[in-house]
């Protein structure tokens, strides 16, 4: 995809997400819901070089850090390799040499049980990732929370898969992508929603998160982008959330229900059943039919819809 300009009021051309993510390392301009991206970076060809303006010399510079990386990518690695670039057998002494570098290379890790805990945290995490369709922004801030929990001994005598999906789960409320339980449970069946949901309030309770609640408009475009409705369906059902939400209607609710039931409401029952809105959301007809006629009853109470 070729490089372009990113205008004020542009929206994912994926999902129409209007919360689009600036990685300052690459240039990337990405959408942490779907991980479309929007803006990439062409490739850089110039030379791998930075200049010290004190010492006015050239450094060869390494990989970006990431965080994904138990050691940040700051290590080295000595394979067990005797032979040289030519093939040959190395002779004895220089055997012994690289063995003795490799050992002390070995006994300079910090904690190698940490080393391990997070391989395995990025492995699960990159699962969840994966299959939840998030950017790597999304992923990397899940990987800083677990860090986070790890280091405060959170995740000693619990499963790492149920920490990771709760950190994930808290990034996702912080950049405010619209993931909900049940897609994490649907996803990853070994970790109930349950488990993810008590992971989320220690997490947020032990690490002072404050995670905005959760707003049921980040779920409309997202629902009617799987049943094709139209953008003037989607305008009239974030016109009914914003009233409800400053009548404080949706307050307590499940903001997934109350997403649905607004698109319901636009929709009138004509463009889109209940069956078809259960499916596309993840919740029970019941839930749509309860919240809708709570919408209808507070917004319409003055003036009956003749619907």
């Amino acid at each position: 995809m070729g490089k372009v300009d990113l205008k004020e009021g542009d929206v994912c051309p994926e999902c129409g997400n209007d919360f689009l993510v600036t990685d300052p390392a690459t240039g990337e301009v990405a959408c942490p819901s779907c991980g479309y991206v929007v803006v990439e970076r062409g490739l850089d060809r110039t030379p791998e070089w930075i200049k010290d303006d004190e010492e006015a010399v050239r450094m060869k510079t390494g990989p970006p850090l990431s965080v994904m990386i138990h050691d940040y990518g700051l290590s080295t690695t000595i394979d067990q390799i005797d032979v040289d670039a030519t093939g040959r057998r190395l002779p004895k002494e220089a055997r012994e040499s690289l063995f003795r570098l490799k050992r002390l290379d070995s006994a300079t890790l910090t904690d190698p049980t940490e080393a391990r805990n997070i391989l395995e945290a990025s492995r699960i995490l990159e699962t969840y990732v994966d299959r939840l369709h998030l950017g790597r922004q999304v992923a990397e801030e899940a990987m800083a929370i677990y860090r986070r929990a790890f280091r405060m001994g959170l995740v000693r005598g619990r499963s790492i898969r149920a920490v990771v999906a709760g950190s994930l789960y808290t990034a996702c409320r912080l950049m405010n992508v619209p993931r909900d339980l049940r897609e994490f449970e649907r996803v990853y069946p070994i970790v109930r929603r349950r488990t993810v949901a008590q992971m989320y309030r220690l997490l947020v309770k032990s690490l002072g998160i404050k995670a905005p609640a959760q707003d049921p408009s980040i779920f409309v475009t997202k629902i009617a982008s799987k049943l094709g409705l139209s953008q003037k369906t989607v305008q009239e059902a974030l016109r009914i959330l914003e009233e409800a939400r400053q009548r404080g209607i949706v307050t307590g609710k499940d903001p997934v229900g109350v997403a649905a039931a607004a698109l319901y409401i636009t929709c009138d029952g004509l463009e889109v059943t209940q069956k078809d809105l259960a499916r596309a959301s993840g919740v029970t007809e019941i839930t749509i039919r309860h919240r809708s006629k709570e919408l209808r009853d507070a917004l319409y109470r003055e003036a009956p819809s003749t619907t």
